[in-house]
């Protein structure tokens, strides 16, 4: 699946299946369903998951939050718009999903 078939996707009730659930959690937010995506993705234990939580709490505006998880993920602290970022993370994944 490539980034615009994934935005796409957000017309729909429910996020296309087969998608990591990092995915999945960028999916929910992009819907304005922060409390479904953090609870999506908040188990989660790799890089991509921080990467994902970091971009949540920053949605949220814990911005100390967002920096502990661009931490866990090795990222440096996004400093684009929320937007811009939720396109990054999503195309990385998408990309990284179709190796």
């Amino acid at each position: 699946m490539d980034l615009e078939t994934f935005s796409r996707s957000l017309t729909e009730a429910a996020p296309p299946p087969g998608l990591s659930r990092e995915l999945e959690a960028l999916w929910w937010a992009r819907k304005g369903a922060w409390e479904r995506a953090h609870r999506t993705v908040q188990p989660l234990v790799s890089p991509e998951a921080a990467w994902v939580h970091a971009h949540l709490h920053r949605i949220e505006g814990d911005l100390a939050n967002a920096r502990y998880w661009y931490r866990k993920a090795g990222r440096t602290p996004a400093r684009g718009g929320i937007e811009e970022e939720w396109r990054e993370i999503a195309a990385a994944l998408l990309a990284a999903k179709d190796r």
